[in-house]
């Protein structure tokens, strides 16, 4: 997203990192109620998904807590997708007709 890139550029001076986490769908209980009516729905997402799985949420979490280390230090102004691949196929995911 734009706004991260512009964060990360102009508070990169102050040593302030910006960087943005943008999680697929992440199989919560959240997500488990809103598909009760059509639990195949979680179904198609997995189809459509090159790992073939709904993400976990320590899946997320191991993304944000990377972004947290002493390793990612010169990491700003990034987008990272947990998405089990779908941005890298085109976000051909079950919403794309």
């Amino acid at each position: 997203p734009p706004g991260s890139e512009a964060l990360a550029c102009e508070w990169a001076r102050m040593k302030i990192r910006v960087n943005c986490v943008c999680p697929w769908m992440v199989r919560t209980p959240l997500l488990e109620e809103a598909v009760k009516g059509d639990p195949s729905a979680l179904h198609l997402a997995e189809a459509a998904t090159p790992m073939g799985r709904l993400g976990d949420p320590k899946d997320t979490a191991a993304a944000v807590a990377f972004l947290c280390m002493p390793a990612s230090v010169y990491i700003t102004g990034q987008v990272i997708a947990v998405d089990g691949g779908l941005a890298a196929q085109g976000f051909q995911g079950p919403c794309v007709s």
